[in-house]
C-alpha cells in the first residue's frame, strides 16, 4: 500500500488510487458506520476521506505510520469534523443580536446634531493650540507622542494642552445644558 500511495504523490497515479480505493473504501465505510448511525453521512465521509487520500499523498510517510494508520485517521477527524457540524446549535433568528439596531427617533437626531454643533462651536472657541493638539489626538486619531513629534513640541506639553482643552470644553457644554 505504501507504494501505491507514492504513486498517487509522484506521478497522480490514478491505477494506484483504485487500488487504494477498492482496498480501503469498504473497511473506512464499516469503520464510520460502527460511529454514526445515518449511512448518507457516513457515505460521504468516506468520499471525503479518499479525496484528502488523492490530494495529500505527498503528505504521507511510512517511517511515521502504516498506509491503513493514516487513512483511518484521515476518516476519524472527518467523522469528528462531522458531528460537530451536526451538533452546533442553530441561530436563534430571534436572538437580539441578530436584531437591527432601532432607528433613531426625530428628536434623539435634532438633539445629538444639536450637540455636536455646541461642541464645535466650543472647540473654535479654544487657544489655536489647543485646537491644534485635539484635532490630531482626537480626530486624526495620532496618540500623543505623534501629535508632539508633528508639531515639534515636547510631550508633556501635548497632554496639558489636551487636559486644559478638555476641561475648557467641559466648563462651557455643563454651562450650556
Amino acid at each position: 500500500m505504501n507504494a501505491l500511495i507514492a504513486n498517487v504523490a509522484l506521478h497522480q497515479d490514478r491505477a494506484s488510487f483504485e487500488q487504494i480505493f477498492k482496498h480501503f473504501a469498504p473497511r473506512v465505510k464499516a469503520f464510520v458506520l460502527g460511529q454514526i448511525t445515518h449511512p448518507q453521512m457516513a457515505e460521504e465521509i468516506v468520499q471525503e476521506t479518499f479525496v484528502n487520500v488523492w490530494r495529500k499523498a505527498k503528505l504521507f510517510d511510512s517511517e511515521k505510520a502504516a498506509a491503513s494508520t493514516w487513512i483511518f485517521t484521515i476518516a476519524r477527524n472527518l467523522r469528528i469534523d462531522h458531528l460537530r457540524k451536526e451538533n452546533r446549535p442553530e441561530p436563534d433568528i430571534n436572538d437580539p443580536a441578530f436584531m437591527p439596531d432601532p432607528e433613531p427617533m426625530a428628536f434623539d437626531l435634532i438633539s445629538h446634531s444639536q450637540d455636536a454643533a455646541r461642541l464645535n462651536r466650543s472647540i473654535e472657541g479654544l487657544p489655536e493650540e489647543q485646537k491644534e493638539v485635539l484635532r490630531l489626538a482626537f480626530f486624526a486619531d495620532k496618540s500623543h507622542p505623534e501629535v508632539a513629534e508633528a508639531l515639534k513640541i515636547p510631550l508633556g506639553t501635548v497632554k496639558s494642552r489636551i487636559r486644559l482643552a478638555i476641561s475648557r470644553l467641559r466648563t462651557e457644554l455643563e454651562g450650556m445644558a
